[in-house]
């Protein structure tokens, strides 16, 4: 799909990726275009699927969300029911701020944001361990972020 966008519209992504805050004008400014053009490229970039939303990136530290842990799940057995179902759990788990079903010795990757350790515990016993298909649990607690990036290098 990324063979149809061109040096304007891959130019309009990276601006938008850096500050999706700008107005029209300003991101024409940025790519030197008007605003009409950039307006319908945008809309367009939009419809087609390439900017899926836009948001704000919060401080989990400020909201008092300060522990990040990076939770691997391996279920007893897997097939699409018990898939279905363990997604369809995670999905309402508000701790969980992403999740990835993954290969290897695990079946699903969780990143999990919580206040302390004690909340950590609470949300394993109480709704990871509620989850009957859940076998085991492989927990690893970030110290510091060294990077973290939003944007995809185009």
């Amino acid at each position: 799909m990324a063979d149809t966008l061109d040096q304007t519209d891959l130019q309009i992504l990276k601006t938008l990726q850096k500050n999706a805050k700008l107005t029209t004008k300003e991101l024409a400014d940025a790519v030197h275009l008007t605003p009409t053009p950039v307006f319908e490229r945008q809309k367009r970039l939009e419809r087609q699927g390439y900017i899926k939303k836009y948001v704000a990136v919060l401080n989990p530290e400020k909201l008092g969300l300060g522990l990040l842990v990076f939770c691997k799940v391996k279920l007893k057995q897997i097939n699409h029911e018990i898939a279905d179902t363990f997604t369809f759990r995670i999905l309402r788990i508000p701790e969980v701020t992403e999740c990835y079903n993954t290969s290897g010795a695990y079946d699903y990757l969780l990143k999990v944001r919580v206040r302390d350790m004690k909340q950590y515990q609470e949300f394993v016993l109480t709704k990871l361990g509620d989850i009957d298909s859940v076998s085991s649990i492989e927990s690893t607690f970030v110290m510091s972020e060294i990077k973290q990036n939003y944007g995809i290098n185009l």
